[in-house]
């Protein structure tokens, strides 16, 4: 012992016991230091002025003003300290006063010295001890946690406790540490505080590299499953706040889609990304159900898995096709559509897509007339264009496909939303996700947080590779609209049970009824590039494609039972047989089956094919599809190919962005 001063932390030589524990006692010295002052003071005064009525007076003043003086003095402290010294001061000086002018062992007032006295300073005692903590480096319980986590010399404001959040301002030593270090000590201080890593987020300050908000979330109020219930503002404008889930503490979750000039919100586009089970499906029907409960919007949907987890709100969706050809069609619908609506808008003078834009025009401001009357025209609704499953889409089309919608349907009225599990490089072009500012990014591998998130997100503490697919539904939204600070903060969708169904497809049946209908101008631009695949779609969206589709009626039986194969639906039975021609007695193997058609006949019988497409709905064409039809009619692919070309000449085709493929121009404005 003799060799370890045990005041000196760093183990030097000297001092022993009495020095370590005059060393502990140093801090509490003061209040008895000042007890024992006070008792002399009292009896030096008693000697100079007991017999003075004047100093008596000029004493009590004294102890009055010196009360106040310690109460003024005190208000930038607590209330609590505040108090305490005024209380200390006042008894001290009351005790002086009486002590000086009676005498420091007349009657009561030693008793009340040596009671008193002591109870004042251990009370301060007390004080200091319950404000410090037993560490030997006189840290407190901040400090020393910001040391622990690399932040020794960082400060810490006043915290702001609201329910299940603290926030706190933060700022680190200047010229040695940046906003990055503490975003870097982010894991390091949840691991200190035994909380999850998404429970703490750092919020720079944009205006310093060095100042921000620590946010910390004690519990985690996203463990308990809320269902789905029913919309948040059934009859509501889509230019309200869709409501998703919940963020970690309470608040609602939620995103805006269309664009506000008063408040300088843009209009968005959406990317729904997360992995396999990591709740794309309910964060999909939170927005859908959201969506078609609004009465200015309409919806078109492509989902490659049939509608598995749609089906039951398609009677409330204006258009919605399966994965494939369909697709394209809707893609290349879309493309029409963006100009048509733009110049609507720029014809009724908006400079961008507001709810008065859904009603009538009945107002001489957004009139397209040059008389500038009102013109009456009909109103647009809001558009919103769902992707899902899009990987599949872009492997079809090409990883562009988007990439012209996006960047240009904003100004239109258009809302894209793209949902797909891996927003890589390798499945979306930078520029498609480039255009797409909003994401809703669920639980996914930890190597793909940069794909989905903003890098400056992820430093604020966002981790959604921390969940995976464990914790399905808890996400983070990133758009237009939610405070920067939210950003990083977690929340968790609504689940949809089996319970939800029934209150969906009655959701779907109100849209029917309630919801928007497609304007003009986007029903013409559609139904002029995908003819009956979309003024046909009522039919289709719930039964699927029609040329798929086989409808037998109960009188099949009351007709003796005669089923027709319909390759043979156009023969007349009573009619005599054809003539022979050439070609008939061909042999059959080892030479090419059947008879050639003469080249005005295959000219003829290939513009019945493309007919034929435009029938069923299918606008999209290529070479692949006519495989069978070449089969039949002996003809081969780049015969084919020859007569696409030519029918693009003739303006009966039109190539698409993906090459081979090519859209075919309704017959009724064919060039």
């Amino acid at each position: 012992m003799t060799g370890y001063n045990m005041s000196d932390p760093r183990g030097s030589s000297g001092g022993g016991v009495g020095t370590y524990l005059l060393h502990r006692a140093k801090p509490h010295l003061p209040p008895w230091l000042t007890w024992g002052a006070t008792g002399l003071a009292g009896a030096l005064g008693n000697a100079r002025w007991g017999e003075s009525a004047a100093a008596g007076v000029g004493l009590t003043l004294a102890s009055v003003a010196l009360t106040g003086v310690t109460w003024w003095a005190g208000k930038s402290t607590s209330q609590q300290r505040r108090l305490h010294s005024a209380i200390t001061v006042a008894a001290g000086s009351a005790w002086l006063t009486a002590a000086c002018l009676a005498g420091p062992v007349a009657g009561p007032i030693d008793d009340m010295y040596l009671m008193g006295g002591p109870v004042l300073a251990l009370s301060w005692n007390i004080r200091m001890v319950l404000r410090h903590n037993t560490d030997p480096a006189g840290h407190n319980g901040d400090k020393g946690l910001l040391e622990k986590v690399g932040l020794a010399r960082a400060q810490i404001g006043a915290a702001r406790v609201e329910p299940n959040r603290v926030t706190a301002p933060l700022a680190v030593a200047a010229g040695e540490q940046t906003n990055e270090d503490v975003s870097k000590a982010l894991g390091r201080i949840a691991s200190a505080l035994d909380l999850p890593t998404s429970a703490v987020r750092y919020t720079p300050d944009a205006g310093s590299s060095r100042r921000g908000e620590l946010v910390i979330v004690p519990e985690d109020m996203l463990a308990e499953v809320v269902e789905w219930e029913g919309p948040s503002n059934l009859g509501g404008s889509i230019a309200e706040p869709l409501v998703i889930g919940r963020y970690d503490d309470g608040s609602p979750m939620v995103v805006w889609l269309p664009g506000d000039p008063e408040t300088g919100r843009n209009s968005t586009h959406v990317l729904v990304a997360g992995g396999t089970g990591s709740g794309k499906g309910d964060t999909a029907l939170n927005l859908q159900t959201e969506i078609l409960s609004r009465t200015d919007v309409i919806l078109w949907l492509s989902d490659p898995k049939a509608f598995q987890d749609f089906r039951p709100l398609l009677p409330g969706i204006d258009w919605a096709v399966e994965g494939g050809t369909p697709t394209e069609v809707m893609v290349e619908a879309l493309q029409a559509a963006v100009p048509a609506r733009t110049r609507w808008l720029g014809t009724h003078h908006y400079r961008q897509w507001v709810p008065a834009c859904a009603q009538p025009q009945n107002s001489p401001d957004h009139s397209c007339r040059p008389d500038g009357t009102a013109c009456g025209c009909a109103g647009m609704p809001f558009l919103v264009a769902w992707m899902e499953e899009a990987a599949s889409t872009l492997r079809a089309l090409g990883d562009d496909a988007f990439t012209g919608i996006a960047q240009e349907a904003r100004s239109a009225g258009i809302s894209l939303i793209v949902s797909l599990q891996r927003p890589s490089y390798d499945q979306m072009s930078t520029s498609t996700r480039a255009s797409l500012p909003s994401v809703i990014a669920l639980g996914c591998d930890p190597r793909d947080e940069g794909f989905s998130l903003p890098e400056a997100v992820i430093d604020a503490g966002a981790h959604p590779g921390a969940w995976g697919n464990r914790r399905p539904g808890y996400c983070y939204a990133v758009s237009p609209g939610i405070p920067e600070d939210r950003y990083p903060s977690p929340g968790r969708t609504r689940a949809f049970t089996h319970r939800a169904t029934p209150v969906m497809e009655a959701l779907a049946t109100w849209a029917q009824h309630n919801g928007a209908t497609p304007d003009p101008v986007t029903a013409g631009a559609a139904a002029q590039i995908a003819g009956r695949a979309y003024t046909a779609r009522t039919a289709e969206s719930t039964t699927g494609p029609a040329q798929l589709t086989v409808v037998q009626g109960e009188d099949d039986m009351d007709q003796g039972g005669q089923f027709i194969d319909s390759e043979d639906a156009d023969i007349d039975p009573e009619a005599d047989l054809p003539g022979p021609r050439d070609g008939d007695d061909a042999p059959i193997f080892g030479q090419e089956s059947g008879r050639k058609p003469s080249p005005e006949e295959a000219r003829r019988l290939f513009a019945d094919a493309l007919a034929e497409f435009e029938e069923t709905g299918q606008m999209i064409v290529g070479p692949r599809d006519f495989m069978d039809w070449c089969d039949r009619h002996g003809l081969s692919r780049p015969w084919v190919s020859a007569r696409l070309k030519e029918a693009a000449e003739d303006g009966r085709l039109q190539a698409t962005n993906t090459t081979g493929r090519w859209r075919i121009v309704p017959a009724l404005t064919a060039a």
